[in-house]
């Protein structure tokens, strides 16, 4: 793929160089002077100088051609117009931004700017995997394609603790994909006995949510 990548910061140079590695063909945009020529060293050719939100900036990076474009700047509204500009002026369909504040979250969203990246979010994400509060973490939301997978911890009051995979009626649209016991993972049959501690990992219609809780824990 060729690939634009807009911000060379710590996370834009990293990402840069692994595609690289991985056989891609990346132009790295830096609008900081300084930056641009600290990066340049490092990156060589790879790098331009210039401000991504602007069009002949982005016409010289040859966007025209690109499979894909990923905004990783430390301004939102900026990875915002990037990632507007690539998908509406030039028809990129393969857009990723960062957002740095979670409450502009919704701006991306409201502008269809998917899928987006918070480092605030994975970092409580990964905090709700090891400290579950409600026995339910989400581990992946796909919302344009309308699925999600799920893990859900079993408590000792779980209705289904002590019953097999094949006993259990869970709602269309859903499926159990694994369970995840005393660190190992196995991908379960109908006779697979559920137990207390057991973590469910479930892909299933997020509209199935609720119901598949309910059929899992104690709530």
């Amino acid at each position: 793929m060729y690939v634009i990548v807009a911000g060379a910061g710590k996370v834009g140079v990293n990402l840069t160089r692994e595609l690289i590695g991985q056989g891609h063909e990346v132009t790295l945009i830096e609008n900081r002077r300084q930056r641009y020529v600290g990066v340049e060293q490092l990156l060589e050719h790879n790098v331009l100088y210039g401000d991504a939100s602007e069009l002949w900036v982005l016409e010289r990076a040859g966007i025209e051609r690109a499979d894909m474009v990923i905004a990783v700047t430390g301004d939102d509204e900026d990875n915002i117009l990037i990632c507007q500009v690539a998908k509406e002026k030039y028809g990129i369909d393969r857009i990723i931004a960062r957002v740095n504040n979670p409450s502009n979250r919704a701006h991306f969203d409201l502008l269809g700017i998917k899928p987006v990246v918070s480092a605030t979010e994975l970092i409580l994400r990964l905090l709700e995997h090891e400290v579950p509060h409600h026995n339910l973490v989400h581990l992946l939301d796909l919302e344009e394609e309308e699925i999600e997978i799920i893990e859900i911890r079993l408590g000792a009051k779980s209705p289904v603790v002590g019953r097999s995979v094949g006993e259990i009626n869970t709602p269309d649209n859903s499926l159990v994909i694994a369970v995840i016991r005393d660190g190992r993972g196995v991908v379960p049959n109908a006779s697979t006995v559920f137990e207390e501690g057991d973590d469910i990992l479930a892909v299933l219609d997020p509209e199935r949510e609720e119901e598949l809780k309910r059929i899992f824990t104690d709530a």
